[in-house]
């Protein structure tokens, strides 16, 4: 068992019937229900922290230059088409595919960052929150504890006439924080759903509007979580609108601290990096899409020698796995220097504690889910890894951790365990078919309408 960044041999993790880790002993409670876990390793939960459950449809759409051109903005076209094709019932059909993607990856935990708001033809829904409570439920179907961040859309950008492609996102700041004061209303003290604020990015949320919202969480201490600096014509914008960065006009209005997160934040200065560091902000670094988005690496080494902590996500779903994301940290600064083991000793911190800990108490923090230990008091939430599973078979103790951060794959993860409950028993999850049996027709059903994609 992975206590505290070390691993403890024949240990047992006590549960109380709430759901709730009571504690961590070497022996055996008399008293308690015995779970007997041979031959596994058993670690705290992974937390994504940034997914667009939605755009698991594009997977395999997106990687042809006759369809989608060559860069970010002409890959935002599968994207609109994919959200245009869904009904509510859809919404949660996909997301329901996307969460049963990420229990069977050992994620506990999702931040959605979730900007699908209207019917469409951008008419709103009776419930301006109908497609959140879709997304919510899905959550809850497949076992996720879920951080619902909804998303404020106000514009395509600075001087930008609104793309028809984004009707469906698009609120007045008004019915924005009307919809985010009833979903705050309705999910406040859920243990397995709550809410955060998610202003797209500056170029989606003009300033006054943004430090409305800012105001507004920091009021009820809700998560904070903005798109910053991914993509160099975002900065070049901000610099035409208001003559300066997206993090200096952040910094500048107050709205960098311990609850918010920066999503990205590839592009990013020295002074920057100061700045988010002094203000305490997590980077949600999503190292699969931006590679394959061609945003750029992310300044990871710059930022950890500062204190700067992390956290990690799918976003696009290209491919759901928080820990190729945490290798991928590690990996792209080593392709970038042609040097080895960037992140290892700084502050005399190993390399695989550290990205693992990004991974599961990075994200925990960035979604204020709790600590993302197995310490009393926190969610029993957790999985397990065989240890005769061919990828790590043989490997001693001191070397586990690194085994399982390098080259983990997700057949090697049986059991997944969130909130004491077990979702998943042997590498499958009960109601595995069913989930991928309604997103096929699902799929199938969009891309009809679509088929020149």
């Amino acid at each position: 068992m992975l206590v505290d960044g070390k691993f403890l041999s024949g240990a047992g993790l006590l549960v109380g019937s709430d759901g709730r880790v009571v504690g961590v002993s070497q022996g055996v409670d008399d008293t308690a229900q015995i779970v007997d876990l041979p031959g596994r390793a058993l670690l705290p939960g992974l937390v994504n922290a940034h997914s667009h459950s939605f755009q698991r449809l594009i997977r395999g759409r997106s990687e042809t230059r006759i369809l989608n051109g060559g860069n970010f903005w002409s890959w935002r076209d599968a994207m609109y088409a994919a959200a245009a094709g869904l009904s509510p019932e859809d919404v949660y059909d996909v997301a329901r595919m996307a969460f049963l993607e990420m229990v069977l990856a050992g994620i506990t935990t999702v931040g959605e960052f979730h900007y699908v708001h209207r019917k469409p033809d951008g008419r709103a829904y009776a419930d301006g929150n109908e497609l959140a409570h879709r997304v919510v439920a899905a959550a809850k179907s497949v076992g996720l504890r879920i951080a619902l961040l909804r998303v404020a859309y106000f514009r395509a950008g600075y001087e930008l006439a609104a793309d028809p492609g984004q009707l469906r996102f698009i609120e007045s700041p008004d019915e924005y924080l009307a919809n985010c004061a009833t979903l705050h209303e309705q999910l406040a003290g859920g243990a397995q759903a709550w809410m955060g604020v998610a202003p797209h990015s500056v170029r989606a949320v003009p300033l006054a509007d943004l430090e409305e919202i800012a105001e507004w969480s920091e009021e009820r201490k809700l998560p904070l979580h903005i798109h910053t600096a991914e993509q160099r014509a975002e900065l070049e914008a901000c610099q035409a609108e208001y003559g300066t960065t997206p993090v200096a006009l952040l910094a500048g209005s107050g709205i960098l601290s311990a609850l918010t997160t920066l999503v990205h934040a590839v592009h990013v200065s020295d002074d920057e990096l100061d700045v988010i560091a002094a203000g305490g902000a997590t980077i949600c670094a999503c190292p699969t899409t931006e590679r394959n988005l061609g945003d750029g690496i992310v300044r990871a080494r710059d930022a950890a020698e500062r204190g700067i902590r992390f956290s990690f996500g799918s976003d696009s779903q290209t491919q759901i796995d928080i820990l190729e994301d945490a290798r991928a940290l590690e990996y792209h600064l080593r392709l970038q220097t042609e040097r080895r083991l960037l992140l290892d000793q700084i502050d005399g911190k190993e390399l695989a504690a550290r990205l693992f800990a990004y991974a599961s108490r990075g994200g925990a923090e960035s979604l204020r889910a709790g600590s993302g230990n197995l310490a009393a008091g926190e969610w029993a939430d957790f999985f397990t890894v065989d240890l005769h599973d061919p990828v790590v078979a043989g490997v001693a103790p001191e070397h586990l951790l690194a085994a399982i951060v390098f080259t983990l794959q997700r057949s090697g993860i049986r059991d997944v365990v969130v909130r004491g409950q077990q979702v998943v028993r042997e590498g499958v999850h009960a109601e595995q078919e069913e989930i991928v049996r309604r997103y096929e027709a699902v799929s199938q059903r969009v891309w009809a309408k679509n088929r020149r994609r």
